[in-house]
């Protein structure tokens, strides 16, 4: 059962029979929104771009991105960019794998992001989600639907992050803006 996760809020990732996931997928879905012409309705292509940043004692150690798929570790891993968003109707155009039992011990957070690389703003997107599968069996288990557009070209979505033995997500849905995750670093940083 998916819960629905409003902003702040909180989920232990443990599983309903007490066992701990073991790997994860952070899935984004998008659409372009309509906009209404003098010739009828018609939609513009958005690049949003999906990250993940991994972080030791509040300091970044590794990243995520169209540009660097696979973490260090090999522990995180990004399927691949997708430039126009909505492809999957309502599926995710971008996912991130999170291998949690390969995450080094010293990493204690993963936050999640989503940023406009062509720099349009939030207001030309719709139908815009962050969620959390079990990668083992398919199930959603938390969402986390991005509400309005905004003048903004970024997006915190979530972190995971480590709650004694297991791991907790927590839906932060920030505005910020910036292109890529590096512009996003100072909008990151107080919700570590």
């Amino acid at each position: 059962m998916s819960v629905n996760l409003s902003k702040g809020q909180a989920i232990s990732l443990e599983k309903n029979d007490g066992g701990t996931l073991t790997a994860v997928r952070m899935g984004l879905g998008w659409q372009a929104a309509k906009r209404r012409g003098l010739f009828g309705s018609r939609t513009k292509e958005i690049d949003l771009d999906a990250s993940a940043v991994l972080f030791a004692e509040k300091q970044p150690v590794d990243v995520v991105f169209f540009r660097h798929l696979v973490s260090d570790d090999g522990s995180v891993r990004h399927t691949g960019d997708n430039l126009v968003g909505g492809v999957g109707q309502g599926g995710d155009d971008e996912a991130i794998l999170v291998d949690l039992q390969r995450v080094p011990v010293h990493i204690d957070q993963i936050v999640f992001t989503v940023n406009s690389f062509t720099g349009q703003t939030f207001q030309e997107v719709e139908n815009a989600f962050c969620r959390l599968v079990d990668e083992s069996n398919g199930q959603e288990l938390a969402r986390y639907t991005l509400a309005g557009g905004g003048g903004y070209t970024a997006q915190i979505m979530a972190k995971v992050h480590r709650a004694g033995s297991g791991w907790t997500m927590t839906a932060l849905g920030t505005a910020a803006n910036g292109r890529t995750f590096q512009d996003l670093m100072p909008a990151i940083l107080p919700h570590l």
